[in-house]
């Protein structure tokens, strides 16, 4: 068994075919995650030295990351002593990941094609989670499915979901057919890494595509909730959608220096407002990278080219946060 340690010289040992994620978190050693597939790039990390090797693909690292050393730790288990460029996430090492039942408390349409579902759990197992982090629902016959949590802890504990419908998705035949008040459904979480972090930074940018806004709608209830970490910064949301029909939320920002930009890449001849990508719109407003924090949520393309795109634009490598949805039918 060898031995992993991180940049902030804690250490953990590696099993031979179980993720360094895995075995990290066996030790109650937080890495950063979300897919654990080896597609969003979430958990990437460079190797300092020593020999590890993958024992499934790394599907979002490109040739150039994999010359330049870095890797998958959801991917790779380590084959000598190694250490990574990678720290412990202390405030997520005390969140404890569980598997609950649920009840289906509300369900609403939020646009043609996107529900809000509120869920309920038992009074006695209040789910204690990090805003931005996301769940997975299971359903009927153990289908599952990985949903952003979009609210803060609420008083009531209720969970709040921003569900798209995905055309011919199994998941999403139950949630726009035949999904009602009261069903009972099971689920695990808190899941991701997905979460403010302390930053020296004057701005405060979130980038989110579709029902990717959801977990950033969570993060600025945190922010609305403690005015102390937004104390003398700036902060900024883009939304990207195809169409005005994708804006379906509205965020009220009093209290903070906040400013909201819709962005539409199909927009029709009325709209008046922000067009193209949403990563191309902030690096059109000029706001200074290098002092920027960015937490980005939508899919798989836009992350990978928002990361790209700010890191060559200024954006420290390390101020970039994210999570990727992952398709799935």
């Amino acid at each position: 068994m060898a031995s992993v340690k991180l940049h902030n010289g804690k250490s953990f040992s590696s099993e031979t075919g179980t993720s360094m994620l895995d075995s990290a978190r066996a030790e109650g050693i937080i890495l950063e995650y979300s897919c654990r597939t080896g597609r969003c790039g979430v958990c990437k990390t460079k190797v300092l030295s020593g020999e590890t090797e993958a024992f499934k693909g790394e599907t979002s690292l490109t040739s150039d990351e994999r010359a330049a050393g870095l890797i998958l730790t959801c991917c790779r288990h380590a084959v000598t002593d190694v250490e990574i460029d990678a720290e412990d996430l202390g405030a997520l090492g005390n969140i404890v990941v569980k598997t609950l039942p649920c009840r289906i408390d509300t369900i609403n349409k939020l646009a043609d094609n996107v529900v809000e579902v509120i869920l309920r759990v038992p009074p006695n197992s209040k789910l204690t989670y990090l805003p931005g982090q996301y769940l997975d629902i299971i359903g009927e016959a153990g289908l599952r499915r990985s949903y952003s949590i979009a609210n803060a802890q609420r008083s009531d504990g209720k969970l709040e979901l921003q569900i798209r419908e995905v055309e011919l998705g199994m998941m999403s035949q139950y949630w726009f057919a035949r999904a009602k008040a009261n069903d009972l459904l099971r689920l695990e979480g808190p899941l991701g890494t997905f979460s403010l972090r302390e930053k020296d930074a004057r701005n405060i940018v979130f980038l989110a595509t579709g029902t990717g806004i959801a977990p950033v709608k969570a993060m600025l209830e945190q922010l609305l909730d403690n005015p102390s970490l937004t104390a003398g910064k700036k902060v900024f949301i883009y939304w990207g959608g195809r169409t005005l029909n994708d804006i379906y939320w509205n965020p009220q920002l009093q209290g903070m220096d906040a400013t909201f930009i819709p962005v539409l890449s199909r927009a029709d001849a009325q709209w008046t407002g922000r067009t193209g990508y949403v990563q191309s719109a902030l690096i059109k407003d000029a706001i200074d990278l290098t002092q920027t924090v960015v937490y980005a949520c939508g899919s798989e393309d836009m992350i990978h080219s928002a990361r790209d795109a700010l890191t060559t634009s200024g954006l420290p490598v390390k101020n970039f946060y994210s999570d990727a949805f992952v398709s799935s039918n």
